[in-house]
């Protein structure tokens, strides 16, 4: 079973980097780690369900880290 948790873990963190990257704006890496000065603007659409599945995976996440250092 814990083969399985760490597996899963795995594939949900590489999800997760995926979709923060999705997110970033300007597309450098100083737009990712907010140096693009932008102002705060209504997610509206595509990106507010991929801000929605960054949420439900990096609970995902968390979970599957405590369960795996649990074991």
């Amino acid at each position: 079973m814990g083969t399985y948790l760490r597996i899963a873990l795995m594939i949900v963190s590489l999800v997760l980097t995926g979709l923060v990257i999705l997110q970033a704006k300007g597309g450098s890496l100083g737009g990712m780690f907010g140096g693009d000065g932008s102002i705060y603007q209504t997610r509206r659409g595509v990106e507010k369900s991929v801000f929605s599945m960054t949420v439900v995976f990096a609970v995902v996440f968390l979970t599957l880290a405590i369960f795996t250092v649990g074991r």
